[in-house]
């Protein structure tokens, strides 16, 4: 099977009430971690890669790492996806080298702005068979380039996604319901909740629209644990509660992204490892703990959080 855009993901899961797990990958074991769990469970995926991740592993080294993953999980539909493209030069960078689907992000611009530069990725995207996702509405927190202080977040104005999409003809839209980038939303005493009342007008103004989540990581208190036991200092928050998640997969939300968690927990098997062995040197030995425990990470986001196992 070859890779996908995400157009009949979303449209099976917006009808299912369930969500598709759009997961960042970094590395070979991240890659693996996660198609591994998602081709047992026979649930689609979305592998997803920033601008930082492209820095870092080098875009060609990164798409052939994709291609092997559907080489090997030949039962499950994979879709190859920019995080938060910056330019329409980046996009069409990811679109020219052979991703699925793009973001532009230009929800830091003025609306109108936003609507020009998403429109330009649009319409090359949709020229070359790739789907678009954009923003609107701005999630505290960082990630990779994306710095939004904590004042300077906004949600989601539902009065403005009708005409943002008709203008625009994007495919799927990314809302700020109050969710967070990164290590944000582990500051000590945060308990997050999400604005169902922003999510469900957004759905009476866009019905049967894609929706997505960014900043949703939830990472489970045991992988947090493991980093503080070997040399860490995580606080003990763990995020965005799962249940309210569960309950955003069964309206409109058909992308979940899912970054922090996997970073938690490939960190935590190399500490875990390190620890237990000071004199291990080979990174297979430490990369392997690590590899698994991105895989049991993203089997329960796929089983608990998602309900996507089974829908491939």
């Amino acid at each position: 099977m070859a890779l996908v855009t995400t157009t009949e993901m979303f449209k099976k899961a917006y009808h299912g009430g369930y969500a598709v797990g759009a997961f960042n990958v970094n590395n070979m074991e991240i890659v693996q971690g996660i198609t591994e769990a998602a081709q047992e469970l026979k649930s689609p995926v979305i592998l997803q890669a920033s601008a930082g991740a492209r820095k870092y592993a080098k875009p060609e080294y990164l798409m052939h790492l994709v291609y092997a993953a559907v080489e090997t999980c030949p039962d499950i539909p994979i879709a190859m996806h920019l995080d938060h493209g910056p330019d329409f030069e980046t996009c069409k960078s990811c679109i020219d080298s052979g991703f699925t689907s793009v973001m532009i992000d230009a929800s830091s611009k003025p609306f109108e702005e936003n609507i020009e530069i998403t429109k330009k990725v649009v319409e090359y995207a949709h020229a070359h068979g790739v789907v678009v996702e954009a923003e609107l509405g701005t999630l505290a927190g960082v990630e990779d380039d994306v710095v939004v202080a904590e004042g300077s977040s906004q949600f989601t104005r539902p009065e403005e996604v009708e005409e943002f999409a008709d203008k625009t003809g994007v495919d799927s839209l990314a809302i700020a319901i109050g969710t967070s980038h990164g290590a944000y939303k582990f500051k000590p005493g945060t308990k997050p909740e999400l604005r169902f009342d922003v999510l469900e007008e957004v759905v009476k103004r866009l019905p049967e629209f894609p929706i997505v989540l960014h900043g949703s990581s939830s990472v489970p208190q045991e992988y947090v644990q493991k980093i503080n036991a070997n040399g860490g200092a995580l606080v003990d928050a763990i995020g965005i509660p799962e249940d309210q998640l569960r309950r955003a997969a069964e309206l409109a939300v058909c992308k979940i992204n899912i970054d922090s968690d996997l970073r938690l927990g490939f960190t935590a098997g190399v500490r875990e490892t390190l620890a237990a062995q000071p004199d291990l040197f080979d990174p297979r030995g430490y990369c392997k703990v690590a590899r698994q425990y991105v895989k049991d990470i993203v089997t329960h986001k796929i089983v608990n959080v998602l309900g996507s196992d089974g829908k491939a």
